[in-house]
């Protein structure tokens, strides 16, 4: 059996697991740093996926100094992004393919994620996929952040499930603590962030694309 227990319900983070955003929140991060004067590189990048925007700020001010404009900063990083995100916003490979599977199996599906209720309705939106999700759970709508598993607790309360009978499925180390202290079965889809030994403790498999998670649940039938 590729799972430990019975799957009940789905619980999926966004960024980089869904929508494929996280090179254009790099591309856009690492533009901006340049009016900045600070170098904003690909590893500089990856030290904040999963994170929360306190913590992205504090990683900030650490590497360019107290003094560093975090505020004016963030607020040219997201207008350059939703510049890019205008053109280049895609849904992940494999996802209209896995929800047309959870379709055939009236499996209920929700949403964890740090961004905010206006990303998930814009982006999820205009991709045509917002209404094929029972619930969502948005950054501003709990107390403690991923990795705290308090998202992935609410997730499953709003589906109605228990957690110890959901799959979460993350791209972040952050996100796989979260869904792992909910006591939900765990699978990483890495996207920029490669699986640590940390996140192969915690998940019961690491896939390589959500086509991957297609076949282990067809399996799991």
């Amino acid at each position: 059996m590729p799972f430990p227990r019975r799957i009940e319900a789905v619980v999926f983070d966004m960024d980089g697991l869904l929508i494929d955003t996280e090179t254009v929140y790099a591309a856009g991060m690492e533009a901006v740093g340049k009016e900045f004067g600070v170098d904003i590189n690909r590893g500089v990048y990856c030290s904040m996926i999963g994170h929360t925007h306190a913590v992205c700020t504090d990683i900030l001010r650490d590497l360019y100094g107290r003094d560093f404009s975090t505020d004016a900063f963030w607020a040219r990083a997201w207008s350059e992004i939703e510049g890019l995100l205008q053109v280049q916003l895609q849904l992940k490979t494999g996802v209209i393919e896995l929800l047309d599977h959870l379709d055939e199996l009236n499996m209920p599906r929700a949403i964890a994620t740090s961004n905010g209720p206006l990303q998930v309705e814009g982006y999820l939106g205009r991709l045509g996929v917002r209404e094929r999700f029972h619930a969502t759970v948005t950054g501003p709508e709990v107390v403690n952040k991923k990795p705290h598993p308090e998202p992935y607790l609410t997730a499953a309360a709003r589906l109605g499930i228990d957690p110890l009978h959901c799959l979460a499925l993350e791209d972040s180390h952050a996100g796989v603590t979260a869904a792992h202290g909910a006591g939900m079965m765990t699978v990483m889809v890495p996207d920029l962030l490669d699986a640590n030994e940390d996140a192969r403790t915690k998940c019961v498999h690491i896939a390589d694309s959500l086509h991957h998670v297609l076949d282990l649940l067809k399996r799991a039938a």
